[in-house]
Order: C-alpha cells, then sequence, then structure tokens
C-alpha cells in the first residue's frame, strides 16, 4: 500500500487514490482536479489545507465520539442506542407518500383509505392497474442467500426499507440489506439498478460500502457495510431535545467538521464524474469510528441530462436553476450548504450561548461560508474541495477561539506577507525623530499606503497563461517591473502586478486602469472573482479612502471567509474608521488562531495601549514566537511599550515599568546606531521621569535615579547619535540637544 503524502496523516491510499483516513486525493500542485471552473483561485490537491489539533476522548463501544478516523477533526460525543432497540417495530409508508411507480402514470394517489377503513397497503392503481406493495418484504427470521439472517427492518428511505442481518460466513458480522418499497414502480426500478451498479466501483473512507447483491423470492437486495450509529438528524433532534450530555452537546465547531467531512467524500465522488444529489442530515451517519455517507439512491453521472431528477425538495435548489443548469456539482454544494445550515440552527451557535459567544467571531465566518455555499449559481462555491478549504479555515478560528491555542496554516490562496505593519513599533525610533521633531507614539497606526503595500499578496492564479512568467520574473524595483511587464501579453494576473506595482510608484489612476483591464479579460466572472474586490480595496487605500476600501475587503471576507489576509485588512481599516477599540475582533481572531500574523499582535497592542493598559499591550508582544522572524520587532516593541509617554495622556511608565525596560534592553542584540536610538529615548523617560519626582528608578548603567545622573546619561546619548548623523545639519542639532541636557558644572 501506499502511504499518504499528507502532512501529518498517517493513512494510506486506497485503490481509487483517496486516502483512507483523511479521505483526500494527495495528488501534485501540478496537477489540479476541477470539475467545474472556481470562481476564486484554489490550491492544487497538493496543498495541505488546514491543520486541526484536538484532543479525543475515548469511550466504550456504544459512545460515538470522534467517527472521522482524524484527531484533528473534533465531533461530539453520541451515546448510541442498543441495536435491538432500533429495529422498526411496525415499518411502513406513510399514506400520503404512496403514488404509482409506473412511467407515465406516476404520481396517481395509491393505497389510500376508502371510507374511514384501513388503507391496503397492497393493490392496483385505479387508473392504469399496475399493482403496487408497499409492505417489507423481509422479516425476523428471514435467511436471504443462505447466509444473511434477518433482524428486522432499522429504516425506511425514499425508495426502500433497509433491513439489519448478520453474515454467517463473515463470523455473524451486522450488515444492512436495503431493497426496493414499491418493486413495480419503474423509475424505482432502474434508479436501484444504477445505485447497486456504481456502488461496487466506489471506494472512499467516507461511503458506505458495498459488499453484495442479492436476491431473494424474486426480489433483489443490495448488502452494504452496516453503519452503526445515529444520523445527522437524529443527533440534531437528541441536541434540541436535551438528549446528550454535555460533551455530547452539538457545538457550532461539530457542524463545520461534519461539513468538512461531507465534503470530502463529494469531492471524491464529484472526481469520479458523479452528482450525489440528495445530501440531508439523514442521509449522513455519525458512526462508531468515522463519518459515512449513506442512500445513494439519488447519484447520476454529471453528464446525464435525462434522468429524473431525485432529491428532497427543502435542500435543493431552485427550480429555476434547476430549468437553466440542470444538475450539477455546484447544486450538490447547495445541498451540502442547507444540510449544514440545519445542523448550525440546532447547535450552540445559533443561540450564542454563553459557552459561544467566545467564538462569535468564527461563528461570522461559518455563516459567511452558509451564505455562499448556498447562494445563487455564479456566486456559490464552484468545487467541493474549494468550499472544504475554507472550512478548514473557519474550523481552525472556532477551536483557537475556543481554547486559545495556536492553529497556524499557510494560506492557500495568499503568499505570506513580506512586511510587519507594525507602524514602526518594533524598530528603534528614527534619527529623524530628534533632527527633525519627527513625533513618535506608541499608538501610531499603519498609514494607508503601508496597508496597500504591506498586505499578503494574492497568489497567481496557475491556470493564467503567464503564471509561469510571472512566477519568475524579477525586478529590483517597480519602475523596472513594470518594463519588464509591457513586454508581454496581457492577461489577468499581468494587470493585477502591474497594479500593484504602480500603486508601489503613487500612480493611482495608472494602478485603476489596470483593475479595469483585468476585470475586461474577465468579462461576467469579474463580478464573483474576490481577486477584483481586493484590488479596488487596494485602490482605495491608495486614495486614503478606508471607507471604500473597508466595504471591498468585507466582499473579499464574504467570499473566502476561512482566510486570513481579508481579516487583517478589514481590522486595520477599521481601526482608521471606529478606532482600536472596532478593531479588536479581527486582531483577537487572528492571533488567536495564528502566532505567525504578528501584525495583528500588534493591533492587539495598540487596542490595549487605547486603554491605558501597558502591561496588557507587552503581554501580547511577549506571545510573538522566538521562532518568529518578527521576534526581535516585538522585543524592541516591548521595550518601547514599557519606557514610553502613553499615548492620548502622556502618562509616564512608573518605575518598574522602566526597570523592566531596562532589562529587556540589555538582552537585545542590536547593531550600534539601533541601540543607541533606543537607549536614548528609553533615557529621555527616565530624566523626565526625575524631573517630576518620581522615586524608584534602578541606577544602572542605562538609566540614573538623580537629576545629575541621568542627565549626564542622555546627554552621552545625544552626542553618540551625533556621530551617525548624515550630514553637518543633523550633527548640530544633536549636539544642541546634548547641550540643552547636559548638567550645569563649575567648568
Amino acid at each position: 500500500m501506499t502511504a499518504c503524502a499528507r502532512d501529518g496523516c498517517h493513512g494510506e491510499l486506497g485503490k481509487t487514490g483517496f486516502c483512507k483516513v483523511c479521505g483526500l486525493r494527495p495528488g501534485t500542485p501540478e496537477e489540479p482536479v476541477r470539475q467545474d471552473r472556481p470562481t476564486l483561485v484554489i490550491p492544487g490537491p497538493g496543498e495541505t489545507p488546514t491543520r486541526i489539533t484536538s484532543t479525543v476522548v475515548t469511550r466504550s463501544q456504544q459512545m460515538a465520539g470522534h467517527a472521522t478516523a482524524d484527531d484533528r477533526v473534533p465531533l461530539p460525543l453520541v451515546e448510541l442506542p442498543d441495536l435491538a432497540g432500533r429495529l422498526l417495530t411496525g415499518p411502513h409508508v406513510p399514506e400520503e407518500e404512496r403514488f404509482c411507480g409506473k412511467l407515465g402514470c406516476t404520481g396517481t394517489p395509491v393505497g389510500r383509505s376508502i371510507g374511514g377503513g384501513p388503507a391496503p397497503t397492497e393493490g392496483f392503481c385505479p387508473v392504469c392497474r399496475t399493482p403496487f406493495s408497499f409492505s417489507p418484504k423481509l422479516a425476523a427470521g428471514d435467511v436471504v442467500d443462505g447466509r444473511y439472517h434477518v433482524l428486522g427492518c432499522v429504516a425506511r428511505g425514499g425508495l426502500g426499507f433497509v433491513y439489519l442481518a448478520t453474515d454467517s460466513r463473515l463470523g455473524g458480522r451486522h450488515v444492512a440489506l436495503k431493497g426496493l418499497i414499491n418493486t413495480n414502480n419503474t423509475a424505482a426500478v432502474r434508479i436501484a439498478e444504477t445505485e447497486s451498479q456504481v456502488l461496487t466501483s466506489l471506494d472512499h473512507p467516507n461511503i458506505v460500502r458495498i459488499l453484495n447483491v442479492v436476491e431473494h423470492d424474486g426480489f433483489r437486495y443490495i448488502v452494504m457495510e452496516f453503519v452503526d450509529g445515529l444520523s445527522l438528524r437524529e443527533i440534531k433532534n437528541r441536541g434540541r431535545a436535551g438528549l446528550d450530555s454535555s460533551e455530547g452537546r452539538l457545538l457550532v465547531e461539530h457542524v463545520v467538521a461534519y461539513g468538512r467531512e461531507i465534503l470530502t467524500a463529494l469531492d471524491y465522488l464529484h472526481g469520479e464524474g458523479l452528482l450525489y444529489c440528495d445530501m440531508k442530515p439523514d442521509n449522513v451517519i455519525h458512526g462508531e469510528k468515522r463519518i459515512k455517507v449513506i442512500d445513494f439512491g439519488a447519484i447520476r453521472k454529471i453528464s446525464d441530462d435525462e434522468s429524473p431528477a431525485v432529491g428532497t425538495e427543502h435542500y435543493q435548489v431552485s427550480p429555476r436553476e434547476r430549468a437553466k443548469h440542470g444538475l450539477t456539482v455546484r447544486s450538490d454544494i447547495h445541498t451540502v450548504g442547507m444540510t449544514l445550515r440545519e445542523l448550525f440552527q440546532a447547535s450552540d451557535g445559533w443561540s450564542v450561548t454563553p459557552d459561544a459567544r467566545g467564538v462569535r467571531f468564527g461563528i461570522e465566518s461559518f455563516i459567511r461560508v452558509l451564505d455562499r455555499a448556498t447562494a445563487p449559481f455564479d456566486r456559490r462555491f464552484a468545487t467541493a474541495h474549494e468550499m472544504l478549504v475554507q472550512l478548514d479555515g473557519v474550523l481552525a478560528e472556532i477551536l483557537s477561539l475556543r481554547d486559545r491555542q495556536s492553529r497556524p496554516a499557510g494560506s492557500t490562496l495568499f503568499t505570506e506577507g513580506a512586511v510587519l505593519l507594525d507602524a514602526g513599533l518594533g524598530q528603534a525610533p528614527p534619527l529623524e525623530h530628534w533632527t527633525r521633531g519627527t513625533p513618535v507614539s506608541l499608538g501610531e497606526r499603519p498609514s494607508a499606503a503601508e496597508i496597500a503595500l504591506g498586505l499578503p499578496v494574492p497568489r497567481e492564479d496557475p491556470d493564467d497563461p503567464r503564471a509561469a512568467f510571472l512566477r519568475t520574473v524579477r525586478a529590483p524595483d517597480a519602475a523596472r517591473l513594470l518594463k519588464k511587464l509591457d513586454k508581454v501579453p496581457g492577461s489577468v494576473e499581468v494587470e493585477f502586478r502591474r497594479c500593484r506595482a504602480r500603486l508601489e510608484l503613487g500612480a493611482i489612476v495608472e494602478a485603476a486602469r489596470a483593475v479595469a483591464e483585468a476585470e475586461r479579460l474577465l468579462g461576467e466572472r469579474a463580478a464573483q472573482d474576490w481577486r477584483v474586490a481586493w484590488h479596488r480595496a487596494l485602490l482605495a487605500l491608495g486614495a486614503g479612502d478606508f471607507a471604500a476600501a473597508k466595504e471591498n475587503f468585507d466582499a473579499v471576507y464574504r467570499d473566502i471567509p476561512g482566510e486570513e489576509p481579508p481579516k487583517l485588512a478589514l481590522g486595520l481599516c477599521e481601526e482608521h474608521l471606529n478606532g482600536a477599540a472596532a478593531a479588536e475582533r479581527y486582531y483577537d481572531a487572528l492571533w488567536a488562531r495564528d502566532r505567525t500574523q504578528v501584525s495583528a499582535a500588534f493591533g492587539l497592542a495598540r487596542v490595549r495601549l487605547s486603554r491605558g493598559n501597558r502591561a496588557a499591550a507587552v503581554e501580547i508582544l511577549d506571545q510573538v514566537p522566538e521562532f518568529s522572524r518578527y521576534d526581535e520587532a516585538a522585543r524592541i516593541a516591548g521595550v518601547r511599550v514599557l519606557s514610553a509617554p502613553m499615548p492620548g495622556t502622556g502618562d509616564l511608565p512608573v518605575s518598574a515599568e522602566l526597570d523592566d525596560a531596562v532589562e529587556r534592553l540589555s538582552a537585545l542584540e542590536l547593531d550600534g546606531d539601533a541601540f543607541d536610538r533606543l537607549v536614548t529615548a528609553v533615557r529621555e523617560t527616565g530624566l523626565a521621569g526625575v524631573l517630576l519626582g518620581q522615586d524608584g528608578i534602578t541606577d544602572g548603567v542605562i538609566l540614573r535615579a538623580d537629576e545629575t545622573g541621568a542627565r549626564t546619561v542622555l546627554d552621552k546619548s545625544y552626542r553618540r547619535l551625533a556621530h551617525h548623523a548624515p550630514g553637518p545639519g543633523p550633527h548640530d542639532v544633536l549636539i544642541d540637544l546634548a547641550n540643552s541636557v547636559r548638567p550645569v558644572t563649575l567648568v
């Protein structure tokens, strides 16, 4: 067997190429698997979606817990009823669901009561005289094919009864036998034949397996693995009725996890050229070992435009869409969205219970996934994999907001941000602060231009005709990059690259023309392509219009709610529009999920500084991992937060905070210039504190507790900075500063 190549997965590949554990096809980034044109750039199958870590609680055999064979995906613990209690005592088809099944007479009511008498379960259609029978064909004690010992009926689907039996040839293992309710139903017979033919060729861990096809007393039965578990509808109803323990309570992350497991199965089916067509809570079983999709009576080929549609109306797309597009991959995705919305309405997230308030932001992200999954055809997710990637991101977000454990994952749609959006807080104050009087504040926010140029960049669409060129083109600056771009034929991605280069040069009008050209090349798809909204937002930032930028970034968040960069962009816009506190929800969700989002950590630090809380700001900065490339910036920021006047009020740090700043400063390994500037800033605050009569400052090399000593060390700092001055003018300014603070002496 071939081992799954996905990071962190211990499974093996089945005969169809899908992993028996994670349920996904490894693939390679160069060979993407797509069944429809996506409305956004999606990763190749080899690019691993978000990895989820979770603790799994094991129970006895009568408890279904994890049910995904992947301990990174959490599901509720569900108490399974005894098998004997699962048997139906009087399986029957409700009278209002009995119709003639003969082709041409379909829809004629049959088996109805007359004059208040009992409704017959067998008889003849009053119109075409075709016989009908809605009675179970098997009973407890029957033996099918000499090996399957029937225990009783356990379920009724739209077309058939399902019986529980044991297989005497396999040591009494439980199996399920599915047969037609009305064998004279022409369409049902054809569907059952299709189902048995299709199921024999399917091999996916989240799809129920067919074991055999047998006949008994002239009737045909599909023998399937028996999944001991509860349907998602039963789990939903039990949760609403309060029948499960707190451990079994349906949480919003459980609903998200159900969705990702369903989508792995549908992604497999779509890759095999098949549509499922009838996704609903009844057709997914939360078993003891994993999730299983059951009941393939509605399955059909993607290319099939002639077979009658089978499905449950509430979950289906509109008749208008079916008339225009037929049944498609997108209509399957709609049924998933409707299924998850129904489960969500039974979870803790629907009413935002006290336990769910901490994950409110993640719930909003999940609702946006549901909205897109059930949106009109053109805006809906184009593939199951596309939706799966977004669900993975949302799941990581919700889990991290729940337990505050980081779950970092590289974005599938954006390159890693190359710039720390910290407004300079992670650096020593620039020399111009002293030579030109450039103000420096702990509460300074990144400017519109800094945000536009510093946000992560969308990955190129691998299908773009210039993708290969764009992956290799290099230039030392934006102007020379534009010259190289002018030498190749235009494409959507070339225009987006041209837009960003012109923004870097401050040429807003020309950048807008590049986006307009990209829209022209996209044609009708432009309205649904989030990359257009992203670049429109960058244009708005280039013009300093934060309101327009926020509107466009929100449209991106609407389309790809599992991605992090749109939330960072929204937080930065919100901070400019409504203050740091309004941006906190974005920064907090990012930082809880991913400790590589250091720009969000600096945003949270500004939030806490706006509330006058230095300790809380430093606490956030101290959370930046030591292995981060921004670790030094975070430590510099910690020194500055502990040693500079508070933004807004100008309050000075207390002595203990200054002592902490000095200790942190001494541990930094900075070059001479930056270190001297940072020391100078700390000494300025030290002198200001001494002049105000502040007690408790610890004497040392950097700070002195008396006025003469404080003036002496600051005088030395200014003179050291003068050595770094770029010219005589700045040099003289620094010498004047030194003279202004030097202690008065007799010589």
